[in-house]
């Protein structure tokens, strides 16, 4: 590739950007994994909020939304590259800037904020001119998914470690972010690293993704982070991160998710609205590298918050899916429940012993993002250590996450009124082997009950039948072990099951926490 002088490049990029000047060197991941270790080395800084204008922390979100981004004048857009970038304005909730940096082979420079780059709607009557450099809020990249000319968004990076991705045909949905400290720790307020410097990479002509690179900062941890995205049917998004603990906490969340889950057709609550389900992802999937695959439906019943942990050795792999792809599942036509993404985390290094976290808050809305599904280490992580972490997400449509075979597609339950001491679960699996199953009884159900509360509790009925569209339903009756005892004084249940042809498992396991 021919490289533009330092002057010569400077001058065509200057025409829709306010940029520094162009510096010679390479920037490359050591430099910001450098600056990491120095920053944890010193006490932690806050970021100067109050250094903002008054008129952008007073935006409503009404006017904040009345700020647009000037589409001709993206990053990238006059190089018809296969990438562009464009930047939100700092203001309304996003008060602690960001520094975004360009950077080729050769050179490197600062984006300096510049109002001629936003349209100002008018319910923004005030947007004086600001001489100094108020940095952005944040970016997002854009690409043609369908190689016809149209510039759909890819992903956005806004709000302290925050970012989203999308395939093709997707929403957004459910969220990543870079770190998750004390997140639900007991005694200790949660804390939100995040991302306060980024040097995008300018693509090649020829590129299949883009990258760039992050620096966190915290007050417990700072650390480096190296981004690739891949568009496609499935968009990849491969993550290098270097951390550094600057002081303990008590739990260390590595490449956490988070989501929303209001009600679905397992829930036992209801709300008052004309949708059957409400959510972004309607459960959690892990591989452990023995071989087991695991299903947990998510829920949002007890009022109460709910943890759940699963430990491996080995960790495979994990992720929130959205299974249910059916329009009839939402009846939602604005939010697009239905093309929410699942989001698949694939360890690429040695993450070592520790366990899945499922995180549940109750909520009486869909506004609220409360779920959160992270890797914990079994050792805290200590001042002074140098932790790398990679790994490769994956941002899809597919029902069957990460190949899972046969898995599990519906969770449904409910107490007639004429039997209020007997629940029915039914558990609805599709895929892999059970394509090749004729008869119900070539399959075995395994359904077991577990914990404190699994003397109190039995199964008192289950089978097997085939319904439409080629999936198997195990339904089972669970009732009190004594003949007189009722299902309210039965506490929280975990239950666990799957489906089996001989000695074969055809299914991931099904695991369930449920108020009898």
């Amino acid at each position: 590739m021919k490289h533009f002088s330092a002057k010569t490049y400077c001058t065509v990029l200057l025409l829709p950007f306010s940029l520094g000047a162009w510096e010679r060197g390479e920037v490359k991941f050591e430099m910001v994994e450098a600056k990491a270790r120095e920053m944890s080395e010193s006490e932690y800084r806050a970021s100067d909020s109050t250094a903002m204008p008054a008129w952008m922390k007073d935006l409503t979100y009404d006017q904040y939304r009345d700020i647009r981004f000037l589409d001709e004048k993206s990053l990238w857009s006059a190089d018809k590259l296969p990438f562009r970038a464009q930047f939100f304005h700092p203001g309304y909730l996003f008060r602690e800037s960001v520094v975004l940096n360009e950077f080729t082979d050769t050179h490197q420079q600062e984006i300096r904020f510049s109002q001629d780059l936003f349209s100002y709607g008018r319910l923004v009557s005030e947007h004086a001119e600001e001489n100094g450099n108020v940095g952005y809020a944040g970016f997002k990249l854009l690409t043609d998914f369908q190689g016809k000319g149209v510039i759909d968004e890819l992903a956005v990076f806004q709000g302290a470690s925050y970012w989203r991705a999308l395939g093709k045909n997707l929403r957004y949905g459910l969220s990543a972010r870079g770190l998750a400290i004390d997140t639900g720790a007991e005694g200790s307020p949660e804390e939100f690293p995040r991302f306060t410097k980024f040097w995008l990479a300018k693509p090649k002509t020829d590129a299949t993704g883009v990258r760039f690179l992050a620096l966190l900062n915290s007050p417990s941890t700072s650390g480096a982070y190296d981004f690739t995205i891949t568009p496609g049917e499935d968009t990849v998004v491969d993550v290098r991160a270097v951390l550094f603990p600057r002081k303990a906490c008590k739990r260390f969340g590595v490449a956490p998710l988070s989501s929303m889950y209001w009600f679905g057709e397992n829930s036992k609550r209801r709300f008052d609205d004309f949708r059957p389900e409400v959510h972004d992802s309607d459960g959690l999937v892990v591989h452990m590298a023995s071989g087991e695959k695991i299903w947990r439906p998510i829920t949002n019943d007890s009022g109460r918050l709910e943890f759940s942990f699963f430990e491996a050795t080995q960790l495979k792999g994990f992720g929130l899916a959205q299974r249910d792809r059916r329009f009839v599942a939402y009846e939602d036509g604005e939010a697009a429940y239905h093309l929410r993404p699942s989001v698949w985390i694939e360890p690429t290094n040695d993450w070592g012993k520790g366990k899945v976290m499922l995180m549940e808050i109750p909520t009486v809305r869909e506004l609220d993002d409360n779920i959160v599904a992270t890797w914990v280490p079994d050792e805290t992580p200590q001042p002074g250590q140098r932790l790398e972490f990679k790994y490769r997400q994956h941002w899809t449509l597919r029902e069957d996450l990460a190949a899972a075979g046969g898995h599990v597609v519906a969770t449904r339950t409910g107490v007639h009124a004429w039997e209020p001491e007997q629940r029915t679960m039914i558990v609805e699996f599709s895929g892999g082997k059970l394509d090749e199953i004729k008869e119900p009884s070539e399959l075995t159900p395994m359904i077991e009950i577990c914990g404190d509360a699994a003397a109190k509790l039995k199964v008192k009925f289950s089978n097997v039948q085939k319904m439409e569209g080629n999936r198997w339903r195990l339904g089972f009756l669970l009732a009190p072990a004594a003949d007189e005892g009722k299902l309210a004084d039965v506490g929280p249940v975990e239950m666990r099951c799957c489906l089996k042809k001989g000695e074969d498992f055809l299914t991931e396991t099904w695991i369930y926490r449920i108020q009898p």
